[in-house]
């Protein structure tokens, strides 16, 4: 098995695990984002909502969707990541940097080959997210879709194959500037330890994966969560005035929200990402490098 396949295989693993975790808190973050301003008094409100209304399943609604494509979101986050990875640290070995096998890679490469990934993964993430907001958000007793696969054969029959990518600008820059930021600050942990206690990747304790992956999740986040916001909105947005366009670019959403609801309408829903953001990243990176080491061994 070639070491690309193996690290395809591995962030598959990571992101399954990120989705089983996350899901439950990522649906009352896309509410809290997407209602009109004063719909939820604060995260627990709108949770107790959606289970008195909509009862527990309603936490998983739209999972299959991210269940397969946050899987391979994830997969193609780390295959590319490692691969740039393996391109810094032969350029290092060539230069005589990094450590004796050219792997301590600096802070300008790590960013780098974080918002390699990040764009790489945004082709998959953002008619992903798109169609897990739209199942997310929609009405419980008079829904539009009936699944993903039937969400995906409207919005391509009546918008074309550009309606799945609704919101597309706004997330390759989420996720160029969160990707580097994350795997950034989880690889410098790593690297940390590995020249504390002067021991292979392989040996660290995997708790110190959830970790390092909680840390790089809360250093994502922190650089991300207003653009994700706008992306929310416009993901959720109508495809047409005739069908209640609100935005007629992302400047115009950010401007509206600016205007209409203030500056705490970009942090709504911050809470309960909060919240997910250490188990859903830790489990990530945990699923990542155990499949790793059994991978490589």
């Amino acid at each position: 098995m070639s070491n690309a396949i193996k690290d395809l295989t591995a962030g598959t693993a990571g992101g399954i695990a990120q989705v089983l975790v996350g899901q439950p808190f990522d649906i009352v973050k896309v509410r809290m984002q997407t209602s009109a301003k004063g719909t939820y008094s604060g995260m627990l409100h709108c949770a107790g909502g959606i289970l008195k209304n909509e009862g527990p399943l309603a936490f998983y609604k739209g999972t299959l969707t991210p269940l397969l494509g946050i899987g391979v979101c994830v997969s193609i986050q780390f295959g590319v990541l490692e691969y740039a990875k393996r391109i810094f640290t032969a350029q290092n070995l060539a230069r005589g940097e990094g450590g004796e096998e050219g792997k301590m890679l600096g802070g300008r490469q790590l960013v780098i080959a974080g918002v390699a990934a990040g764009l790489a993964n945004g082709v998959v993430s953002g008619p992903v997210e798109h169609i897990r907001i739209r199942l997310q958000t929609q009405s419980n007793t008079n829904p539009i879709y009936k699944g993903p696969f039937n969400a995906i054969k409207q919005i391509v029959s009546q918008h074309g194959i550009s309606g799945l990518f609704k919101g597309q600008s706004v997330t390759f820059l989420r996720e160029a500037a969160g990707y580097g930021a994350y795997f950034l600050a989880y690889e410098k942990l790593v690297q940390r330890e590995i020249i504390q206690k002067g021991i292979r990747r392989d040996q660290i304790n995997p708790m110190n994966s959830v970790l390092y992956g909680a840390a790089a999740g809360y250093a994502l986040w922190a650089v991300i969560y207003p653009i994700d916001m706008i992306k929310s909105r416009m993901q959720t947005d109508g495809f047409t005035p005739a069908t209640g366009q609100k935005y007629s670019s992302a400047r115009d959403c950010v401007r509206k929200v600016w205007r209409t609801e203030g500056i705490g309408a970009f942090t709504r829903g911050l809470g309960p990402t909060l919240i997910r953001s250490p188990f859903a990243n830790g489990a990530t990176f945990l699923g990542f490098e155990m499949a790793s080491r059994l991978l490589y061994s």
